[in-house]
């Protein structure tokens, strides 16, 4: 698909301020008291609620290339990735800064009565060298180990949803919604990658009988 260079960089600009949206309106909400009784929860699940779903989104482009042959929706694959990245800080942030009031005492009185806080801090953590090597300048220095290290994307969707379950106390009706699409992915995703080694095996065995 070829787009006029113009029309492409109001595309994208519609995609960045659509991805920035909630962050708006989240903002919007704690500014004008509007997040219920306990804001600072409130702010703390939207980010991270916020996460998770910029790793589907991410996840979701390359089977949908394979599938469509439309590629140019990879192009926001990098903005998908440091928006998820982008709203996992602020769901830190929240839980640090505005929960725990950046004290130590309290973090350790916690974490031992919550572990899904050392799931969260695993799946940030997991989440800054694919930020930080998100560049193009970073892809040709590492070369092929760029695309192993940004594999970590699967783990990162594993732990970001382990570290959901453990966090609600009852209700799994949403953590269940966004396991069931990250299945759909991850299946998509591997059935894929059988298909493409069963077309260079058979490429393979089509050579080695034409020699013959």
């Amino acid at each position: 698909m070829s787009l006029d260079k113009k029309y492409w960089m109001a595309i994208k600009a519609g995609v960045f301020l659509l991805s920035l949206l909630p962050f708006i309106l989240l903002f919007k909400a704690a500014f004008q008291d509007q997040l219920g009784a306990n804001p600072v929860q409130a702010l703390h699940h939207g980010f991270g609620d916020w996460t998770l779903r910029f790793i589907c989104i991410g996840l979701v482009l390359t089977p949908y290339k394979k599938i469509t042959g439309q590629s140019w929706p990879m192009r926001f694959r990098r903005m998908m990735g440091l928006f998820a990245f982008f709203y996992a800080t602020l769901h830190f942030l929240a839980f640090t800064v505005l929960d725990l009031s950046c004290s130590w005492a309290a973090f350790k009185d916690e974490v031992p009565e919550s572990p899904y806080i050392l799931m969260r801090l695993l799946t940030f953590f997991l989440m800054i060298p694919l930020a930080v090597t998100s560049t193009k300048a970073m892809q040709k220095r590492l070369g092929a180990n760029w695309r192993k290290l940004h594999r970590l994307v699967y783990v990162i969707a594993i732990t970001a949803l382990i570290h959901y379950f453990w966090l609600v106390k009852a209700d799994y009706s949403q953590p269940l919604v966004y396991a069931l699409i990250l299945f759909l992915l991850l299946a998509c995703r591997a059935l894929l990658f059988l298909w493409k080694k069963n077309k260079q095996n058979q490429y393979v065995w089509a050579n080695k009988y034409k020699q013959v």
